[in-house]
């Protein structure tokens, strides 16, 4: 399947759990991140992932076959004041925001990654944002280049410290 066969939605509450569960997979399993327990908060907001969208305006989207079959998801924010990360993002104005963006290992090199992404750049300018921040790791470099072919560009501003990990800010201008 290729990313055109692919639609995106928002999560449904019964969808909360197979949800939090690809999160917490995908994210185990980066090389150089922290693991469960050495981050036992993170991995707990990660498995409960419905939880996040009782705040306002934060979305839970999830990339969906033909059949229903959830192959990634990530959260969007339209206001950064609920972004919920470290540094001083939630501090920025005019801008949306998108966070824990995860694709199954089956079906990535499909162009899912950046369809979430595009659907949250959309979902930006819907709400007449701005701009639209992000962080990564350095264990996630490989979707860097799939966000700076978007636009993206790093924003040092943004950067912080989650413990020992070092997290990297972006922003796209819109």
């Amino acid at each position: 399947m290729r990313a055109h066969e692919y639609r995106v939605r928002n999560a449904k509450p019964t969808e909360f759990m197979e949800i939090g569960t690809l999160l917490v997979k995908v994210y185990s399993q980066l090389d150089g991140f922290p693991k469960k327990d050495e981050q036992p908060d993170y991995y707990n907001t990660l498995a409960n992932i419905g939880e996040i969208t009782r705040k306002p305006g934060v979305e839970l989207l999830v990339a969906i076959t033909s059949e229903e079959k959830i192959v990634g998801a990530v959260v969007y924010f339209a206001d950064m004041q609920q972004y919920g990360s470290g540094g001083t993002a939630t501090k920025e104005q005019n801008a949306s925001g998108f966070r824990l963006l995860a694709v199954d290992e089956l079906a990535r090199g499909q162009g899912i990654g950046k369809l979430l992404t595009t659907t949250c750049i959309k979902k930006a300018k819907e709400h007449n944002n701005a701009q639209v921040v992000i962080h990564s790791t350095k264990s996630m470099q490989l979707a860097w280049k799939m966000y700076e072919s978007l636009g993206f560009y790093r924003s040092i501003d943004l950067d912080f410290l989650q413990g020992e990990l070092q997290v990297f800010g972006f922003r796209l201008q819109l």
